[in-house]
């Protein structure tokens, strides 16, 4: 899988997270979209979105991913 295809897949898993939390309170979406990520994604993963927000690609991120990837980096 080239870097491009794995960093949308990303993207979109992070994004599906986030509008599945995204009828909680903002902060609370913000926090479960963290929180699930943390748990579940394998750290190269983390890391890959990471990378991709890094690189420019923040705008890919819907509002909730985009403040769950703070929330994580800040750890």
């Amino acid at each position: 899988m080239s870097h491009t295809n794995h960093a949308k897949d990303l993207v979109r898993m992070a994004n599906q997270i986030a509008v599945h939390f995204a009828t909680y309170p903002h902060e609370e979406a913000v926090t479960e979209t963290a929180t699930h990520i943390r748990k579940f994604w394998d750290p190269r993963m983390r890391a890959g979105l990471f990378a991709h927000v890094q690189a420019g690609g923040e705008a890919d991120l819907h509002e909730v991913a985009r403040g769950a990837v703070g929330v994580l980096q800040a750890r």
